[in-house]
């Protein structure tokens, strides 16, 4: 049993899951995975390097990752803005890697020290151009654990960037958790094809599929313009649809397994459905209420924010007479509930943006 932080548990499962290459740029409120990197990766003969700033971070990253080292990078706010280009470079040229964004209140400088859930939809769609994404969201300190080696993983099988977003909260609180020692890791097949023979971006190698690093004798051509299966750039427009659809199938053909979510209740009129910190206080919420009056809420608690369960939601929401949704913003999430429900169905949002936690009582107030 330890008594950590969720930006330690964050580092920690980064490391068990062979995370040997960090760079980055300190930034409040994700400046403690760096700290807990700087110290650990080079007693296991890992790198870690304190950059000029985010775009050479995620930039030195990427190319760790494409040397066959698995890499992340932590950030926020701002920092997460100027890793954007470097993000759909990820994207592009199929190199796996972790980004951790530790939001606070934004926009520019906004509030460093104070929560925010305000980059749901820049996580999504940041980068230029349809890019396939995927992003976690924890709400304990097990899970900063937990799902951070799920990044790995995924990031690993599906040849994308994975990008976990913690919170103020969740990234500060402590709580005593219990790590597993070993964790299971996706190894990567390497080709049966030769080195005359292998492409880097041939269709079999698109997810679950045979991946080389520089180094291995194999020929690599990595570029960030759209490129042909040898990896050299193309203006062919057959070829470019075909680049832009295999990205796609990254996601579309694995959605299935890809989601991850709780619920429970899901048979009451009234249905939650959060993520994060402010599904702590959701669960919370529901807890008094039920005790309370003795009438159940349902809730549905994210764990993976994108890609998106429209069809699942949809599916589980079915018989919901209304649904809540609260967030430290504006309303990005609700408007995808929307989107995944009746617009007969009304859904409620419960939103804070003044850099203070969404408490219960906030909650139940909008329940009634």
């Amino acid at each position: 049993m330890q008594l950590l932080s969720g930006n330690e548990a964050c580092a920690i499962g980064a490391i068990r899951a062979g995370v040997r290459f960090f760079a980055g740029y300190p930034i409040t409120p994700s400046t403690e995975i760096a700290e807990y990197m700087a110290r650990e990766l080079p007693k296991l003969g890992g790198i870690f390097i304190q950059m000029e700033d985010e775009i050479a971070s995620i930039c030195a990253m990427n190319g760790a990752t494409a040397a066959g080292m698995k890499a992340m990078t932590a950030t926020s706010g701002p920092g997460f803005s100027l890793m954007q280009e470097g993000i759909g470079y990820s994207c592009m040229t199929e190199v796996p890697c972790i980004i951790v964004n530790v939001m606070r209140g934004g926009p520019a400088t906004g509030l460093p020290t104070k929560p925010s859930q305000g980059d749901v939809m820049q996580a999504r769609w940041g980068t230029h151009g349809d890019h396939p994404i995927v992003v976690l969201a924890p709400w304990s300190v097990a899970e900063c654990f937990h799902l951070t080696v799920l990044a790995v993983n995924i990031s690993e099988r599906l040849r994308l960037p994975v990008i976990i977003l913690l919170d103020e909260i969740v990234a500060h609180m402590r709580e005593v958790v219990a790590l597993p020692e070993k964790v299971d890791l996706y190894q990567a097949p390497k080709p049966t094809k030769g080195p005359d023979e292998f492409l880097i971006y041939d269709d079999d190698t698109n997810y679950d599929g045979p991946v080389v690093s520089f180094g291995e004798g194999y020929r690599i051509h990595i570029s960030g313009l759209t490129h042909r299966k040898d990896g050299f750039p193309t203006n062919d427009a057959e070829t470019i649809a075909w680049k832009m659809e295999r990205l796609k199938r990254k996601i579309e053909d694995n959605k299935n397994w890809l989601w991850d979510f709780f619920y429970t209740d899901l048979g009451s009129d009234t249905v939650i459905v959060g993520y994060g910190s402010t599904a702590r206080s959701a669960a919370e919420a529901k807890k008094i209420y039920e005790k309370k009056t003795g009438r159940s809420i349902g809730m549905v608690r994210l764990r993976m924010i994108w890609p998106f369960p429209y069809e699942r939601l949809t599916a589980l929401l079915k018989s919901a007479k209304r649904i809540i949704v609260p967030e430290m913003n504006q309303g990005q999430l609700k408007n995808e509930v929307e989107r995944a429900v009746s617009p007969e169905v009304p859904v409620q949002p419960v939103n804070r943006v003044d850099g203070e936690m969404l408490t219960p009582e906030e909650i139940l107030d909008v329940i009634g």
